[in-house]
């Protein structure tokens, strides 16, 4: 069929205007919370340790008591290392802790109930080796993933939960995250008790004293809590000398070697 004089074919589909181009895709956008609440939690997480580092370098001196050096010297010799680089912080409350570059903190309360004989130098060796532990296992690096993970959680959860309980959301959110927290540290802690307990045995000391130990914690601490289980940060006590009764069996400890 002839086409009309002056008038144009229609257009073939290769002669068709572009189609619009779909708006882009924002689904990423979606994230930015998320991500920036793993930004937030990584900086915040790095400043506390440089604080930390700080505080433990003005309030701290080298340990000199010759009892504790002694039981300290055979940890060491168990780990074939030349020593350990344990430390008095210098404030009351009863407890050990490790800093991320290596160094073992005994709080000077806790040095008090050692001198006053409320703690023996085994007892005490129970600390230090608890300690080595959580720096043997890496959990500083990995309660800094772990802090990360958990803000993370809390933003999310907040964003979810606002739309449908406006008021208590963001308070639901916080008791989950911190949940979260709390579950992830007593598994921290209990295995820098197993590696505690295999040190202790290895270094001729026994897994006694740190049964004993943890018998006495909360009389030397003076902690009594109301505290739901799943939100502390530490294991009960009771809870802790089953399980290293259970590495005991494993391990065959009652047995002649």
């Amino acid at each position: 069929m002839n086409t009309l004089n002056g008038c144009r074919q229609p257009p073939g589909p290769e002669g068709l205007s572009p189609r619009p181009e779909p708006a882009q895709d924002d689904g990423m956008l979606k994230f930015l919370p998320v991500l920036l609440a793993l930004g937030y939690a990584l900086v915040a997480y790095q400043l506390s340790v440089w604080r930390t580092h700080r505080m433990l370098d003005r309030t701290s001196h080298p340990l000199g008591d010759a009892g504790l050096l002694a039981e300290g010297a055979r940890l060491a010799r168990a780990l074939d290392l030349p020593g350990l680089n344990i430390h008095v912080f210098e404030v009351e409350p009863v407890n050990g802790l490790a800093a991320p570059d290596g160094r073992i903190f005994l709080t000077e309360g806790f040095l008090r109930k050692y001198r006053a004989g409320e703690v023996t130098a085994k007892e005490m060796a129970a600390v230090i080796a608890h300690e080595l532990g959580h720096v043997a296992l890496g959990h500083s690096r990995r309660r800094m993933v772990d802090f990360t993970g958990a803000n993370a959680v809390f933003v999310m959860l907040t964003a979810l939960l606002s739309r449908f309980l406006p008021f208590i959301g963001i308070w639901i959110a916080n008791l989950i995250s911190g949940a979260l927290m709390a579950r992830m540290s007593r598994r921290d802690e209990f295995e820098a008790d197993e590696y505690a307990s295999a040190l202790l045995v290895k270094a001729g000391i026994g897994t006694g004293p740190q049964k004993t130990l943890f018998a006495k914690l909360g009389g030397l601490t003076g902690h009594r809590t109301a505290v739901p289980a799943w939100l502390l940060s530490h294991p009960s006590t009771e809870d802790r000398i089953a399980a290293i009764e259970a590495n005991e069996a494993r391990w065959r400890l009652d047995q002649p070697v």
